[in-house]
């Protein structure tokens, strides 16, 4: 993992406990526990950072806040981007602030993400539950990643580079999903067991 940039994938992952299962037979241990995490993307009125494929998000993660920048996307087998981030004491203040210079949200999506680590190697394997399902998210060095997800018996035709956000749409379309935002339901925290 480059300072600055980040370089994953996401691959389409089974239900919570085969995940944890599969993880944990390849030697993974949990680094970060498992947080309710609730995203806003931000943009302007005309959607300037979208349509030069750029993002600015503000992330809750239980009581951590994080304002974040990626860059343009390289086409590739991986996601590649140049990714910056600042840790933040409220969100409630740069809320304000981003909106007074013409940044407002635009999208908000949740998810319950669990981080994973192997002892003695450079990069993280997360679990993501989200209303649309389960992923994991592979990031690290282009090798390591592709030996990762050979690991836990993926193929580079299983990759997925596309944001939540993209994944989402596509999924409104084919489900006829009437919600802009990608959030649970409600009832659905409690039975995420949160």
């Amino acid at each position: 993992m480059s300072q600055g940039r980040e370089i994953e994938i996401k691959l389409r992952a089974p239900d919570p406990a085969r995940s944890l299962a599969l993880l944990s037979s390849h030697r993974f241990r949990p680094s970060r526990a498992r947080v309710f995490e609730h995203n806003e993307v931000l943009d302007t009125e005309e959607m300037k950072l979208r349509s030069a494929g750029k993002l600015l998000r503000l992330r809750t993660a239980g009581s951590r806040q994080t304002l974040t920048f990626k860059g343009v996307a390289e086409a590739g087998p991986h996601k590649s981007r140049e990714e910056r981030e600042i840790h933040l004491d409220s969100t409630e203040n740069i809320g304000i602030i981003l909106d007074r210079i013409g940044f407002s949200r635009k999208f908000t999506y949740e998810k319950f993400r669990t981080e994973f680590e192997r002892d003695g190697e450079q990069g993280i394997v997360t679990f993501d539950e989200t209303p649309i399902g389960n992923f994991f998210e592979i990031e690290g060095e282009p090798e390591w990643i592709d030996r990762i997800a050979a690991e836990l018996g993926f193929a580079e035709g299983d990759y997925v580079t596309a944001s939540y956000g993209r994944l989402y749409e596509d999924w409104r379309r084919i489900h006829g999903e009437e919600s802009r935002d990608m959030v649970f339901q409600a009832g659905a925290l409690t039975n995420l067991g949160s």
